[in-house]
């Protein structure tokens, strides 16, 4: 299949100055369209705009699509590059079997991806803890009010200039540890990255903020008996000179940047054990002052230090509320190899131009 290029009339003024994370985008888009019986078609980089929609669309109604998120780095050469985009588009289609939705070839759409960051390639920012944050995100588009499998898709990658995740530096955040809901159970869509899971967690979210935290740290949804995820990332705790992080049970979405720190930190030889952490095991744990860091760890931020956790009236402090050495490492070392300021020994990077 080629991919058509149609030509802006009048290309944007590119912004300056603070880049808000997600309210800015480029001026071209990548669109590919899918009809039961022909497949995927009509791929094309196009004038990035609005999209026509029937009021009747599927995804409007029943939530059948899916998403991806990461990003683009240019190097201090000027050379540009992307990380691990592939491992996102693998994820995106076992996304998109448990969503029943069409496969994409993945190949085709990395070169798709490569054609249209370099024709945008003056709308990555490099200052430090910029870049150009990439959107793919596949939704069903039938005109049907009822429940079944969609017949047809659409598929786009938008692109989005933005600003460091921590303008004032690496600081901890302050999260609440939800009892009353769930984000997911076995056998549901935990390990998808579809926007349902995001929208559920909305209520656990808002409830941390009205009580002065910034997030929530999910447990299982069947016993809440142990912890699984941040409402945006994956966790990792070191508890006594070794690295944990929740098993990945088909609850938990399995993140690329969580890939990374587990495949960096055993390059380093530590230990990484990925296993059932029980809440109760790690509050007492922490009254033990064996846990000595808490992280998030995703795509939009890379590392999270998490400086206090809220479990049942209790503000559990790590590290003096302070990042933690073995947090900052990780973010120096896997921020530098997507800028190309530290050797990449794992090919992570893909060159794009």
């Amino acid at each position: 299949m080629d991919i058509q290029f149609i030509k802006a009339d009048k290309l944007k003024e590119k912004p300056t100055g603070d880049l808000p994370f997600g309210t800015l985008f480029t001026d071209y888009m990548f669109t590919m369209d899918y009809t039961e019986g022909k497949g995927w078609h009509d791929a094309r980089i196009e004038p990035y705009g609005p999209i026509s929609l029937d009021p009747a669309c599927m995804v409007l109604h029943y939530a059948q699509e899916i998403f991806e998120g990461t990003k683009a780095y240019k190097t201090p050469d000027g050379h540009v590059q992307l990380f691990r985009a592939n491992d996102n588009l693998a994820r995106l289609n076992r996304s998109a079997d448990r969503l029943c939705i069409p496969r994409i070839d993945t190949d085709f759409v990395l070169d798709a991806l490569k054609q249209l960051v370099e024709i945008e390639k003056d709308w990555i920012p490099t200052d430090p803890g910029t870049s150009l944050y990439i959107r793919p995100f596949i939704f069903a588009t039938d005109p049907y009010i009822g429940v079944r499998v969609s017949h047809t898709y659409k598929f786009l990658i938008i692109l989005c200039p933005v600003g460091a995740y921590y303008k004032d530096g690496l600081k901890p955040t302050m999260m609440h540890i939800e009892r009353v809901y769930a984000r997911t159970v076995v056998g549901g869509t935990g390990e998808a990255k579809c926007g349902g899971n995001y929208a559920g967690s909305l209520a656990a979210t808002e409830k941390a903020h009205e009580a002065g935290y910034e997030e929530t740290l999910w447990l299982d949804g069947a016993t809440r008996s142990h912890i699984e995820e941040v409402g945006s990332c994956n966790v990792m705790f070191k508890i006594d000179g070794k690295f944990v992080t929740p098993k990945l049970t088909g609850t938990i979405l399995p993140g690329i940047t969580r890939m990374s720190i587990i495949e960096l930190l055993k390059s380093w030889g530590e230990t990484v054990e990925e296993r059932i952490i029980g809440i109760d095991e790690f509050v007492d744990l922490y009254h033990q002052g064996k846990v000595e860091e808490v992280f998030g760890m995703g795509t939009a931020a890379v590392v999270s230090p998490i400086g206090k956790l809220n479990y049942e009236g209790e503000d559990m402090v790590f590290n003096n509320d302070e990042i933690g050495p073995y947090a900052q490492k990780i973010y120096d070392t896997l921020c530098g190899i997507q800028r190309g300021t530290e050797p990449d020994p794992f090919g992570w990077v893909i060159p794009v131009c």
